[in-house]
């Protein structure tokens, strides 16, 4: 499935709430259902700065795809991130870089969170695409 259509798939789902309370509930059980993250990927290292709540972001790059785990101490935060997740994870870093990211937008999602969680939101994507760019500088340098 392309990033395009994991979009797709979020807005529907999304599409189908009726307010932003049925949607806040559902990104609550988006994050209810992420895996949890191991607990030595926990560092320093892999929490995200810019974000108000504790958020860790962990990466595999495998068979030319990045593969991203994550957890955050924040019940909506860890939903925002569980879908970042599903849409960029497994996917190939230029994909990654070259997504519109247009959900985002089209969910009117920066505009229904707070500003400090809007702010991490950002910061969360920011972080999605360093690593693909450094996955990619990395595979096409070698």
């Amino acid at each position: 499935m392309t990033i395009k259509e994991k979009e797709q798939e979020i807005i529907d789902a999304f599409g189908i709430l009726e307010d932003w309370i049925d949607k806040y509930a559902y990104l609550i059980e988006l994050g209810n259902e992420l895996s949890p993250m191991d607990e030595a990927y926990k560092t320093n290292e892999n929490l995200i700065t810019g974000c108000q709540s504790n958020v860790w972001l962990h990466t595999e790059f495998r068979d030319g795809l990045v593969y991203f785990t994550a957890e955050s101490d924040a019940i909506i935060t860890k939903g925002i991130i569980a879908l970042l997740i599903r849409v960029f994870s497994e996917e190939k870093p230029e994909d990654i870089l070259k997504a519109d990211i247009e959900f985002i937008d089209t969910l009117g999602l920066k505009q229904h969170l707070s500003p400090t969680r809007s702010n991490g939101l950002l910061s969360m994507l920011k972080q999605i695409k360093m690593y693909a760019l450094a996955y990619q500088e990395k595979f096409l340098n070698s």
